[in-house]
């Protein structure tokens, strides 16, 4: 066990395998001992379930995009305060599913809104609240969006059937968050094997909580 809480977030563009990879490592720190809290964003507890019901409608297409950017500010700040730091505050390990990153290269860069400005409206969302670690499921595109055609069983939400064009804008977003954030943001090449993934993801995670235990 580890003596306080940590908290880790994973992103990525869309077929990144990320939401697989991190469910396997929850599950391997867990047989390990540790007290694992698993989430996602948005979404994690009803009332933000409701917000993404809303957000990721395939038939809301017409929505705004700073209409976008605050409903995902508001279903973070309610996961936050209702399921986030309340595990973190118990000691346990908050591995959570998308996080800030997320509005920041995904309405922020890709949608052209402005990083700084998305950072502002999340910020009085989440006030000092920022991952510990997050691992950045960096792939190709159109590597990721073929992933997704292929897997049936996967949900299929409003931003699978974005342009690849726009898909491209949300990598170059991430990429560039990596420069804002370095000791942070750890990139991870997505284009492999789910197994070596979750092999270096792991060994990512071990020595983050080795150093605070």
């Amino acid at each position: 066990m580890t003596k306080k809480g940590y908290f880790i977030s994973s992103e990525g563009p869309e077929g990144a395998g990320k939401t697989t990879v991190m469910n396997l490592l929850g599950d391997k720190l867990k047989a390990e001992g540790y007290e694992v809290v698993m989430t996602r964003e948005p979404g994690g507890i009803s009332i933000s379930e409701k917000i993404r019901d809303i957000i990721l409608d395939t038939e809301h297409t017409m929505m705004d995009s700073r209409t976008e950017a605050l409903l995902y500010a508001a279903a973070r700040r309610q996961h936050l305060v209702e399921k986030v730091q309340p595990a973190i505050d118990a000691g346990k390990i908050v591995i959570c599913d998308r996080f800030i990153d997320s509005s920041l290269a995904y309405q922020g860069h890709a949608r052209g809104i402005g990083i700084e400005e998305i950072l502002v409206i999340n910020q009085f969302a989440i006030g000092e609240m920022m991952p510990d670690k997050t691992i950045l499921f960096d792939i190709e595109p159109r590597i990721g969006l073929a992933r997704i055609d292929a897997h049936s069983g996967r949900e299929k939400n409003r931003l699978d059937v974005e342009s690849l064009a726009f898909h491209e804008k949300v990598r170059e977003g991430y990429l560039s968050l990596v420069e804002r954030y370095p000791k942070r943001i750890q990139v991870i090449d997505a284009n492999r094997s789910i197994e070596e993934v979750l092999e270096e993801v792991y060994k990512v995670v071990k020595q983050e909580l080795e150093i605070i235990r």
